[in-house]
């Protein structure tokens, strides 16, 4: 019995930290789009505005210098519009954070307390041994004592791990229902669908935005290129603002394939299903075989109080 407690309880522990182990990454990668996003922003309305300023005063001689500047301003600000139309994370983030925390908190005692429990079986079950060996009443006494405490927290355990099990099959019949209404009120049905289903038959509900984002940044790029091209020779003082755009307009383009690759699906897609498969059926597996290590310790344990008068008669005959 104590060696199906020892497996059960390795099980859960097991599928738990599965389930830790994906809500971390899931984290990490919303952390990180909720960071490009505003990255890209602070970019965009900071350090490129001020390039694009100063240039407008370099080249206020040339018309159609000026025209593209502007043409350029609209481009970013286009762009910063398309990133604020993308979901924030921060709440979900944060709701995932705690969740992990409280989780890894409550598994580390639950852990622990099942350890003891197998101890504490081990060594009632030794003083039996002792006792019956020995013909001491006294161990007799505490065996008969430890083993209706050891039945009555047997029946306990037993009650808890059902009442775990069921209650992590019903979670796990329809997660995704139950995520659904969980994200309701912070983020849209429509994405969370995308990352519990990921189909790939669908398109992104990001793809309009990454499309734009795409867009306007190769545009703006043959803007500046062209000013680099065909204003610098005229202009040479415009050397450090038309370099400063174009790195800025280089590190945003690879920001933008970042998070084209974060936003995708399968990322997310995958830690859910990671979660499901920890928590579903190796956190289910154990939690049923602990459940079956709490029957027979308290069969045992209700055999071994029913058996304790009888021995104790025989002692006292002796």
């Amino acid at each position: 019995a104590v060696g199906i407690g020892f497996y059960g309880n390795s099980e859960t522990n097991d599928g738990v930290f599965q389930l830790l182990y994906a809500l971390d990454h899931a984290n990490q990668t919303l952390t990180g789009i909720d960071s490009l996003v505003a990255s890209t922003t602070l970019q965009m309305q900071g350090a490129l505005e001020q390039h694009l300023a100063r240039l407008n005063e370099l080249l206020a001689s040339r018309g159609d210098y000026v025209q593209t500047l502007k043409f350029a301003q609209q481009l970013a600000g286009s762009i910063v519009l398309q990133l604020q139309g993308l979901p924030a994370w921060r709440g979900v983030s944060a709701d995932l954070t705690e969740l992990s925390g409280q989780v890894a908190y409550v598994e580390y005692y639950r852990w622990l307390a099942y350890l003891l429990f197998f101890i504490l079986v081990l060594t009632v079950c030794l003083l039996a041994c002792l006792g019956l060996a020995k013909h001491s009443r006294c161990l007799l006494v505490m065996m008969l004592c430890c083993g209706l405490l050891m039945l009555v927290l047997s029946w306990a355990s037993m009650a808890v791990d059902t009442a775990a099990a069921v209650g992590t099959s019903d979670f796990c019949v329809a997660p995704d229902k139950f995520i659904m209404n969980q994200t309701d009120n912070e983020i849209s049905a429509e994405v969370v669908h995308y990352y519990l289903y990921c189909d790939q038959s669908l398109s992104s509900p990001f793809q309009q935005a990454l499309t734009v984002f795409q867009r306007s940044l190769t545009t703006m790029q043959i803007q500046i290129q062209g000013l680099i091209q065909y204003a610098l020779p005229l202009f040479p003082t415009a050397e450090k603002d038309l370099l400063g755009v174009q790195q800025l307009l280089n590190s945003s383009e690879t920001s933008l394939h970042q998070l084209t690759a974060l936003l995708d699906c399968r990322g997310l897609h995958k830690d859910y299903l990671d979660g499901l498969i920890g928590i579903c059926y190796d956190g289910v597996e154990g939690l049923l075989y602990l459940g079956l290590f709490s029957l027979l310790a308290a069969a045992a344990f209700s055999t071994v109080t029913c058996a304790a008068p009888r021995a104790w008669r025989q002692l006292a005959g002796r």
